[in-house]
Order: structure tokens, then C-alpha cells, then sequence
């Protein structure tokens, strides 16, 4: 079996987010980044844990981005994987990142792809089923449990009120959140052999965005908090009622 898992990186959530360029450009200067939870602690660990259960499988991580991207996936690499590649483009657009996955998966001839259910900057949610499409393959979302049995996966994923049990035949792309695994922490050990694993870094292939960013707004600041005694109610419900307007 082949797995391949999709890695992006995202600012760390203590991070200070500015913008620049009249508020065009995000602001990445001193900016802590981190791999994307959803695509680390879920996606990852559970396809180390496919692995674990079969050593013969095969394990690959991949990435869009520029050199800086490079530590996020030696750290992925540090927690589990044969290799990692990434794609020398960077890009905001979901269509692009996602033509650039499915190109590379489509030769590796994978089985199983795993992406996070989004990442926690932009929140797009829409590369785990662009790459399903660009391959022509499954795609089943919001994944909590993933069980392998041969060539068929059973996919319990989240929805309005409940669940939904989901059974698919393989090549597949799942994307997945919390409930598929646990959050590891990379060992000693992982750590070293990380720095000796393949990190191949791929040229990217021609594709017209069909998105771009023209500004950002951050969200109005917060106002104080106003501490009202305990004995005082009817203070309590004038602020509720005038200011705060719950009531």
C-alpha cells in the first residue's frame, strides 16, 4: 500500500497576524509557523499508525511551498514517513496547491491520500476534494475514524446531529479531524533519522489560478471587560440590556 499525506504549514495560533501592502499581503516577519494540527496530529498519525500495523506500506509526505517549508516537513518526517517532496510553488489558490498534489500523486499511484479537514488560517476545507476530483477518485470528508480492511476502508465522519458510516473502495482521499488519532511528539530517534530521509523537491507544473487575494481586514478589536459587584443586579441588567443587547 501507498499512502501519501498532504502537509501545509500555518502560523503558530500565539502569533501576531498583521498584513502590508495596504492589506493585500499577509505579514510573515517574526511569524512562529507550525505544521497545520488537522494535517499533523490526525492526518499523519493515523497514516503512521497504518503503517505501524503494516510495515510494508509506504509512506509519503508532500507540501506546496517555497524553502521555508522545509523544516515543517523534516519535522512531519520526524514523527513517521519513508520521504517527504515538495512542490517549489508558492500559492494562496486551493485550485493551484491542489493541481499540484493530484499531479504528483497521480504518478506515485497511491492508495490512500490524507489531508486535514482544513487548515486553521484560511479555513478552506476544499483541497481534500479538489484532489479527488483532479484524480477521479472518492472523496469522503470530516473523518473521525478510519478502519483498512484489504482494498476497502470504512470512514465514520462527522455530520448535522450525528455521524455517518461511509464504506469505500481504494485509491480514496480522506480528509480528517479530531477522533482519527491522538497528537504524537517526535523522538529523539525520529528526529535524527529525519535529517537523512529524501526530502525531493519537485518543480512545479503550469496551472492558472483561478483565485487570488485582494485584501484582508482583521476583526474589530474587543472591548473591555466591565466587572459589575455582585450585589448590584440591576447595573448587571442595564449593561446586558443596553450595551451588551442580549436582553
Amino acid at each position: 500500500m501507498k499512502i501519501l499525506v498532504c502537509i501545509s504549514k500555518t502560523p503558530d495560533t500565539t502569533s501576531k497576524i498583521a498584513f502590508k501592502n495596504n492589506n493585500t499581503q499577509f505579514e510573515d516577519a517574526g511569524v512562529q509557523w507550525i505544521i497545520n494540527p488537522y494535517d499533523e496530529w490526525y492526518a499523519l498519525v493515523r497514516a503512521i499508525e497504518l503503517k505501524e500495523k503494516d510495515p510494508s506500506a509506504v509512506l509519503h509526505l508532500i507540501t506546496v511551498g517555497g524553502a521555508d517549508c522545509d523544516a515543517i516537513i523534516r519535522k512531519a518526517l520526524a514523527l513517521g514517513g519513508d520521504e517527504a517532496m515538495r512542490i517549489d510553488l508558492e500559492t494562496d489558490d486551493a485550485y493551484t496547491i491542489a493541481t499540484q498534489i493530484a499531479t504528483v500523486a497521480k504518478e506515485g499511484n497511491y492508495d490512500l491520500i490524507f489531508t486535514g479537514k482544513e487548515t486553521i488560517d484560511y479555513n478552506g476545507s476544499a483541497i481534500g476534494g479538489m484532489i479527488a476530483a483532479e484524480l477521479n477518485i472518492p472523496y469522503i470528508s470530516l473523518a473521525t475514524q478510519f478502519e483498512l480492511n484489504g482494498s476497502e476502508a470504512k470512514v465514520t465522519r462527522e455530520i448535522e446531529g450525528g455521524e455517518e458510516v461511509d464504506v469505500v473502495n481504494l485509491p480514496a482521499v480522506i480528509s480528517c479531524q479530531k477522533g482519527m488519532a491522538e497528537q504524537r511528539i517526535p523522538n529523539m530517534r525520529g528526529i535524527m533519522a529525519a535529517r537523512t530521509k529524501p526530502l525531493k523537491v519537485l518543480n512545479a507544473v503550469a496551472t492558472e489560478a483561478l483565485t487570488h487575494i485582494v485584501a484582508f481586514e482583521l476583526p474589530p478589536a474587543k472591548a473591555g471587560v466591565k466587572l459589575v459587584p455582585a450585589d448590584n443586579v440591576e447595573e448587571l441588567v442595564k449593561l446586558l440590556h443596553e450595551e451588551a443587547k442580549v436582553i
